[in-house]
């Protein structure tokens, strides 16, 4: 029932919902507010990109960019083994786990939470920012890897494989649903609810919380890893601009909008924030004139003139120019706002 426009939209969206699922376990049921989702998301979303520019450039080839740039003769190692498809799909997930675990077991270990963690999670996703957008040469900067036209040999321009991609994205993501489903009803989600309430109380229980709030955390960032996996053939593009602070704060206010503490909610409500935001540029774009502010709404205009201290007078009703004042403002008489300076008329008509 949608257009191909709509539909790629729609996977887009799916696959924000998807970091959703991750941080409504870690958030919602762990008590962790993870502001730095938006490096795992990237993270899978770099590893899934790289290999397919490597495929669209052929056996043997390099990307264009890097061909742009002839900053490079050859295809830098760490480039290489994402050509193969059984390291590529399987990293988008593991390589975020990856840095999760190891992140996570200094944070945890040493007790940060709360603000503290979000901070550093938040500090997290600018370093990496920062990391993509200096390596030009290998990573493309700030443009990053862009122009992808094949899915595993499959012509992302076509519409019955843009559906295809989108059948896909919609099944990983109820995939998840299920698997976010059975920790939240486990004895282990009990658990992280558990130390989410009275990390203390677990302690002293027996039970280790560093070790509880590290497999949310980790499970996150594989949810995230795989959204971003999706989301480079579902759009065509990852760059630093989608992996940074203010994506990484988009994806938790969807969760806090849908309600953290459920299971449907992260998903509902990233969709709505993330179409919130795709309608509201769509009926409000950028103006082609400037934008004249409160004084333009109707309401504003329904106030006597003597209220508006810059009002602004009909051609007919404009007094004459007087001369300057000793105060060197030019004032002119008018019934209905008094005395009124110049200089003010004339910046309000600018």
């Amino acid at each position: 029932m949608l257009s191909h426009f709509r539909l790629a939209l729609l996977a887009k969206y799916l696959c924000v919902a998807m970091v959703a699922v991750g941080i409504g376990i870690a958030w919602g049921r762990g008590g962790m507010l993870t502001l730095g989702q938006g490096v795992f998301f990237g993270l899978g979303g770099y590893a899934m990109a790289m290999h397919l520019k490597l495929a669209d450039a052929g056996p043997g080839g390099m990307p264009d960019f890097m061909q742009l740039y002839g900053q490079l003769d050859e295809l830098p190692l760490w480039w290489r083994p994402f050509a193969s498809p059984w390291f590529a799909l399987p990293a988008t997930a593991l390589l975020p786990m990856a840095v999760a675990f190891g992140l996570g077991s200094l944070v945890f270990r040493r007790r940060v939470r709360g603000a503290y963690f979000a901070i550093l999670s938040q500090a997290l996703a600018a370093a990496m920012v920062i990391l993509l957008i200096g390596q030009q040469g290998t990573t493309s900067g700030t443009n990053g890897l862009t122009d992808i036209e094949g899915f595993f040999g499959y012509d992302l321009d076509d519409p019955v494989n843009q559906r295809m991609v989108y059948f896909i994205i919609a099944g990983v993501l109820l995939a998840l649903l299920a698997l976010a489903r059975q920790l939240i009803h486990s004895r282990y989600g009990e658990l992280l609810v558990a130390v989410r309430d009275g990390e203390e109380r677990v302690r002293f229980l027996g039970y280790d919380p560093a070790s509880v709030k590290l497999v949310a955390y980790v499970v996150a960032a594989g949810m995230a890893g795989l959204a971003g996996a999706l989301f480079v053939p579902a759009v065509g593009i990852i760059s630093p601009a989608l992996i940074g602070n203010v994506p990484s704060i988009e994806f938790v206010i969807g969760v806090a909008v849908g309600g953290r503490a459920t299971l449907l909610g992260p998903v509902l409500g990233a969709v709505a924030v993330a179409w919130a935001r795709t309608a509201l540029s769509e009926r409000f774009p950028a103006p082609g004139r400037t934008f004249r502010g409160c004084s333009s709404w109707w309401w504003w205009h329904s106030f006597p003139a003597a209220w508006r201290r810059c009002g602004r007078l009909p051609a007919a009703a404009r007094p004459a120019r007087s001369p300057a004042g000793a105060d060197g403002h030019r004032w002119a008489d008018d019934a209905p706002s008094g005395r009124r300076c110049r200089r003010h008329e004339r910046t309000h008509r600018a």
